[in-house]
């Protein structure tokens, strides 16, 4: 593999492996938010050992978040330095404000949330976590806009002096149609993995045998909670598939050939497109095997309309060589215009079905705990069954996530930005394929070590189950005395 691919296949892993923690990060602050507030209002016990308890899980994986996540601001200077280039002066402020008003909010914020028990007003300290929250909503907003650019490019000029996009239009930038349909999306499909993780986690623990740190009389709460992120899942997994919905037609309007790659469309469809749950046959879509389809489906997905017409991937890619590749411009040259389809195709399904998956076990738990019933599986076989689901739960909508922003990326391709820049064009002329390759492997395995840690740390304190309640210390008398922290 040359420079290009190689750095493809890096950013590809960095990424992919930061947004596992991303949407944890994002839904369980939420949920320790909530929890915290409950505990403020009415004083349950349960509500501030479950605070506590989760708040220790999103700790960990902010820490582990935040160590992956600076990886992908050196790949825009080492590997990407000619795309940075040409799109940094439009990059550079939603990434600068996410850096220095999303990001710090939200350490900031957290660290007081850590530390600021006994030491902060009741009311004030429970804001703290609410503000974790809205750093997270913010810091998602202004990186999802730099890539909704990337997606749709909006309020910008092209200075032919300059050979880069200059920004005209801050507000465009942060209003672009993409960006308006992808944040509410995203978001919810955090608060979904957020649910889960809740839902995973109390089902075990509900599961427990009896011990020290998971005694009966705890179940009661850990079903409470187990009830929560069930709910909490299916109700933002309605949310994202309506927001998919409209994303899916915007993505058509401004990115046809995304549309036509999920479905492996070639032929264009002047009505009632289908939408195929498997398809089998040549890569290159000359010939079908054996195809499972929903008649019209595509055609509403992309249109709103079972009648509306959906381009193929042969028509797309004969007018883009028309439009492009005859402008002369080697930016925006390329020899397919195409991206993979058999990636495409199927990260669009998984995306779908392991969300369909999680939603579907959320509304087994809600169903199998109604009306004050517990989790006591009569046979070994049952208890087997249901700790699967406490495991494989959280994960679903995690990589439902991964599956979701693998399709978004690769079926942009070949584009770096749509329109203006192919993907060829961007990477780094003085780094060699040798040298992509060492970082690639040299990162990779530091990602090894780290999921190793975060793994053990995230099981660790979920076999020590939520602490056991302790009466809040109260605000020293002296308020003068200055805060000491000591490790």
């Amino acid at each position: 593999m040359n420079a290009v691919d190689l750095a493809r296949w890096q950013f590809a892993i960095t990424t992919v492996y930061h947004f596992l923690f991303v949407p944890v990060t994002i839904g369980l602050s939420a949920v320790v938010a909530w929890y915290h507030g409950r505990w403020v209002r009415h004083h349950r016990q349960a509500d501030l050992r479950l605070a506590k308890f989760l708040g220790k899980l999103l700790t960990i994986n902010f820490a582990l978040g935040l160590v992956t996540g600076i990886v992908q601001e050196f790949q825009f200077g080492m590997n990407w330095s000619d795309y940075s280039r040409f799109v940094g002066d439009v990059f550079g402020a939603p990434l600068a404000i996410e850096a220095l008003l999303a990001f710090f909010l939200e350490s900031t914020f957290l660290g007081l949330w850590i530390f600021g028990w006994g030491k902060l007003p009741e009311r004030l300290h429970a804001a703290t976590m609410w503000v974790v929250h809205v750093g997270t909503l913010l810091s998602a907003y202004f990186i999802l806009a730099a890539n909704s650019f990337m997606q749709h490019p909006v309020g910008y000029r092209f200075n032919p002096v300059t050979g880069r996009a200059e920004m005209t239009d801050f507000l465009a930038v942060l209003t672009n149609k993409v960006q308006l349909v992808t944040f509410p999306h995203t978001v919810l499909a955090a608060y979904m993995v957020g649910g889960a993780v809740v839902m995973g986690v109390s089902v075990w623990a509900m599961m427990h045998r009896e011990t020290p740190a998971f005694p009966v009389a705890d179940r009661t709460m850990y079903r409470q909670a187990a009830r929560v992120g069930a709910v909490l899942t299916l109700v933002a997994g309605l949310g994202v598939a309506v927001s998919g919905d409209f994303q899916g037609k915007i993505m058509t309007e401004v990115q046809p050939m995304k549309m036509a790659s999920a479905e492996g469309l070639y032929t264009s469809a002047a009505s009632n497109a289908p939408f195929s749950l498997l398809t089998i046959g040549s890569l290159d879509g000359q010939s079908e095997r054996m195809s499972v389809t929903v008649p019209g489906l595509l055609s509403f997905l992309a249109t709103g309309n079972v009648n509306g017409a959906v381009k193929g991937i042969d028509e797309l890619k004969t007018a883009y060589v028309q439009q492009y590749a005859a402008s002369g411009n080697p930016l925006v040259f390329d020899a397919s215009y195409t991206p993979t389809i058999p990636l495409t195709y199927w990260a669009f399904r998984l995306m779908i079905g392991v969300g369909l998956l999680a939603a579907a076990a959320a509304a087994l738990l809600l169903v199998t705990t109604r009306r004050g019933r517990m989790l006591f599986p009569r046979s070994s076989r049952s208890r087997r069954g249901w700790t699967a689901v406490a495991i494989a739960v959280p994960l679903l909508p995690i990589l439902g996530n991964s599956f979701g922003w693998i399709f978004t990326e690769a079926g942009r391709q070949p584009w770096l930005v749509f329109g203006l820049m192919t993907t060829a064009t961007g990477v780094s002329p003085g780094v060699s394929a040798g040298e992509v390759l060492t970082s690639m492997i040299v990162f990779t395995a530091l990602y090894g070590v780290l999921a190793v840690v975060e793994i053990r740390l995230f099981l660790h304190y979920v076999r020590l189950g939520a602490p056991v309640f302790e009466e809040p210390a109260a605000m020293p008398a002296d308020d003068s005395k200055p805060l000491v922290f000591a490790y």
